[in-house]
């Protein structure tokens, strides 16, 4: 009999063991959580916000590398640009005009009046290289009579304004260039500009 007393407390001693390892199981898994678990879901929160700070971070860096790199590209091009432009302008500068005088061009205008109208103007010719004088001078005649040809067709009203003047440059340069080739006319210029 003492020995099935023995048997009854070592069965509730195991009970009541078995019990408190149910309870704290239980507290663990489905019930308030046990003071370890607060520390892992701060531990995981604080995680979570360090893992946005990062990336955020990240991003703001990749852009202002992008932003970086776009204002060198682009600032690059515009140096480049000032360089060639400086070039060009000390170039210019240091090129002296050369300026071929045509002379004087009597034409009379194409018109119906009674009066015949005429067109007196003095041109000279700015060219881009001084040895292309000689060549100018040989073709000289062809250029006169293409200048000829065209301002005989004009009217007194094709003349008038700035706009007309402007119109008879652009003419006169066309045709000079297109008889001149393969020389280099930079414009022409008028000295003188009679309508009569």
């Amino acid at each position: 009999m003492a020995d099935s007393k023995d048997k009854d407390k070592a069965k509730g001693k195991d009970e009541a063991e078995s019990g408190k390892v149910g309870e704290s199981a239980e507290g663990q898994e489905g019930g308030a959580p046990a003071e370890g678990g607060d520390e892992l879901e701060g531990k995981k929160k604080k995680l979570g916000k360090k893992k946005l700070i990062i990336i955020g971070a990240a991003g703001l860096l990749v852009l202002l590398l992008g932003g970086g790199a776009a204002a060198f590209f682009l600032t690059q091009g515009k140096e480049e640009e000032g360089h060639k432009q400086e070039e060009h302008a000390a170039a210019e500068k240091t090129e002296k005009p050369v300026y071929y005088q045509l002379g004087d061009l009597l034409v009379n205008l194409s018109g119906e009046g009674k009066h015949p109208n005429y067109l007196k103007i003095k041109v000279s010719l700015e060219l881009a290289d001084e040895k292309d004088v000689p060549t100018i001078e040989a073709i000289k005649p062809r250029i006169i009579d293409n200048f000829q040809v065209y301002l005989r067709e004009l009217r007194i009203d094709d003349l008038r304004g700035s706009a007309g003047i402007y119109r008879l440059r652009e003419e006169l340069l066309m045709r000079v260039t297109e008889a001149a080739q393969p020389i280099r006319i930079k414009d022409v210029l008028f000295q003188e500009m009679l309508v009569q």
